[in-house]
């Protein structure tokens, strides 16, 4: 069971590492040297959202197979172990999915803007800039839309 442990938290925390950065100034690599197009545009409204993950299929294997492992040692004999480690593995499926989503969940902003040709757009992503209704920014759109500060 401690082995168990040892290979199961280095893996929740990598995990978190992994969820993916929201913010209006994070950029993948992937986004990087691409052209998108800017509008000047003024701010709607502003509200609070949450985002969450798309796939938590990483958390539910991950936790199904240390909860596998760490069932099949419970109890003596084949058929308690067996028995013990399908348990195990649905319990740590299901662990590990909702340990996952909650790791991967962020908190950002939902923008509605309005550009000066008079298009409505809305953008969601993190909270690194807030910006506030009424103030003019920019709209980028490309593979990764986002709003920005407009000076």
């Amino acid at each position: 069971m401690r082995k168990t442990l040892l290979y199961t938290i280095p893996a929740v925390i990598l995990l978190a590492a992994c969820a993916p950065r929201i913010g209006s100034n994070d950029y993948s690599y992937s986004g990087v040297r691409q052209a998108s197009s800017g509008f000047p545009c003024t701010v709607l409204s502003v509200r609070p959202v949450n985002v969450n993950s798309d796939d938590n299929s990483a958390g539910t294997l991950l936790g199904g197979v240390a909860g596998g492992v760490a069932g099949s040692t419970i109890g003596h004999g084949r058929s308690s172990h067996t028995l013990g480690a399908i348990g195990g593995a649905a319990a740590g499926a299901l662990l590990g999915n909702l340990a996952q989503d909650s790791l991967m969940s962020q908190s950002g902003y939902e923008y509605v803007v309005k550009t000066d040709s008079g298009q409505i757009y809305s953008v969601t992503q993190g909270t690194d800039t807030l910006l506030s209704a009424g103030q003019r920014c920019m709209f980028l759109n490309g593979a990764e839309s986002r709003i920005i500060p407009y000076y």
